[in-house]
C-alpha cells in the first residue's frame, strides 16, 4: 500500500488505515473472532493505522486492538483518544479535558493496549470549560516522557487547531469528511489544516455507511445499531441521500468498482487518509482495493455533480450531540 506522510511532523502511514470502532460497539452484533482476523488480515494488505478510542466499548475496543497486535506492534501505527470521560467501571460521564485526567486516561489506555506508548493520541471532543491550551499542554508532557509520539485532535474548529498546534505541533486532525459530509471544505478547517501542515484522517468516509450501496431501509439496523438516531437515516432524510448514493453508484458501475470504492478512492484524491471501519475480513479487501484506484478529472467533476456540498440532508447527529462538534 501506498505510503503517505500524515502531516509535517514525521508520521508515515498506509493511504487507507481501519477504524475498529464498530467490532465492539454502535454498530449491532459484535463477533471478536471475525475482528481479530480482519485485524490480522489488514496488516497482511499492508494497513498500518488502525484507530480506537477509550470510549468504544467502552475499554473492550483498545483490549481487543491490544489482543490483535501480540507480537505484531511495531507494524501498526496505533491511534486512541482521550477527553470523553470514562469512569473505571464503564459509565460515560461527560467531555472532560483537564490535563490530570487526560493523563490518567493515557495510563489506563496503555494497560488496557498492553503498549508502552500509542503513536497518536487524540483529543476526542474539545472540552469547552477548559482552554485547549491546558489540555494540549497536559499531552505535550506525555509525549516528552515517551508515552506518545504525536498529538492529534479530532471535531476541533479552525481557531482551536491553530491554538493547539501553538503549544505543540499537532500531526493530524480526524473529522468526518466523505461525499457526504463536506463542512471541513467551507469552515476554515481544510484550510488551516493546509497552511499548518496537518495530516487529515477522514473517518466516516463511506457515510456510515451509506455510501456503500448496501443500505436500502433504515429498519434494517438492529435494535442496538446507533444509525437509528441519525438523522441522515431517518423520514425524507433517507429518501433525498438514498438518491445521491444512486448517482455514485451509477458514476461507479461506469467504472467497473463498487460505490464504496469509488468514495473511498475521492477521499483519496483530496489527500486525506481514511479510516473506514469494518469487522469482516470481505469489506475490508473491497476498501482497501480503492487504494489502487486512479481518477481522472472527468471523474472528479462526474462525481462533484451529483455530490456536492450541501447534496445530502440532515444533521450529521441527533441533537444531544451535534454540540460537540467544531469545538
Amino acid at each position: 500500500m501506498e505510503q503517505h506522510a500524515l502531516g509535517s511532523q514525521g508520521l508515515t502511514v498506509g493511504i487507507q488505515g481501519l477504524g475498529c470502532m464498530g467490532m465492539s460497539a454502535f454498530y449491532g452484533t459484535t463477533d471478536e473472532k471475525e475482528s481479530l482476523a480482519t485485524i490480522g488480515r489488514a496488516l497482511e494488505l499492508g494497513v498500518t493505522l488502525f484507530d480506537t478510542a477509550e470510549s468504544y466499548g467502552p475499554f473492550v475496543n483498545e483490549q481487543l486492538l491490544g489482543k490483535a497486535l501480540t507480537g505484531r506492534r511495531e507494524a501498526a501505527v496505533v491511534a486512541t483518544k482521550t477527553g470523553m470521560e470514562i469512569a473505571d467501571d464503564g459509565q460515560v460521564v461527560g467531555l472532560n479535558g483537564r490535563p490530570e485526567y487526560v493523563r490518567r486516561a493515557l495510563e489506563r489506555s496503555l494497560r488496557h493496549l498492553g503498549m508502552e506508548h500509542v503513536d497518536l493520541y487524540y483529543l476526542h471532543r474539545v472540552d469547552p470549560q477548559v482552554p485547549i491550551e491546558e489540555t494540549v499542554g497536559a499531552m505535550a508532557e506525555l509525549v516528552a516522557e515517551g508515552k506518545v509520539r504525536h498529538l492529534g485532535v479530532c471535531e476541533a474548529a479552525a481557531q482551536t487547531i491553530q491554538r493547539a498546534h501553538a503549544v505543540h505541533p499537532i500531526a493530524a486532525v480526524q473529522t468526518e469528511y466523505s461525499l457526504f459530509e463536506r463542512g471541513i471544505e467551507h469552515d476554515g478547517v481544510l484550510k488551516v489544516l493546509q497552511e499548518s501542515g496537518i495530516g487529515l484522517v477522514a473517518y466516516s468516509p463511506l457515510g456510515r455507511g451509506f455510501l456503500s450501496g448496501a443500505i436500502t431501509d433504515p429498519d434494517d439496523f438492529a435494535e442496538d445499531d446507533w444509525r437509528r438516531t441519525d438523522p441522515r437515516f431517518q423520514g425524507e432524510n433517507f429518501g433525498r441521500n438514498l438518491d445521491v448514493v444512486r448517482e455514485v453508484r451509477r458514476i461507479a458501475t461506469d467504472k467497473n468498482l463498487t460505490p464504496s470504492q469509488l468514495a473511498l478512492a475521492w477521499v483519496q484524491h483530496q489527500g486525506a487518509v481514511s479510516i473506514p471501519g469494518t469487522k469482516r475480513r470481505r469489506y475490508l479487501e473491497e476498501n482497501i482495493a480503492a487504494t489502487q484506484v486512479t481518477l481522472t478529472p472527468e471523474d472528479i467533476a462526474a462525481i462533484e455533480a451529483v455530490a456536492p456540498h450541501g447534496a445530502v440532508t440532515g444533521d450529521r447527529y441527533a441533537p444531544e450531540f451535534m454540540g460537540t462538534l467544531n469545538g
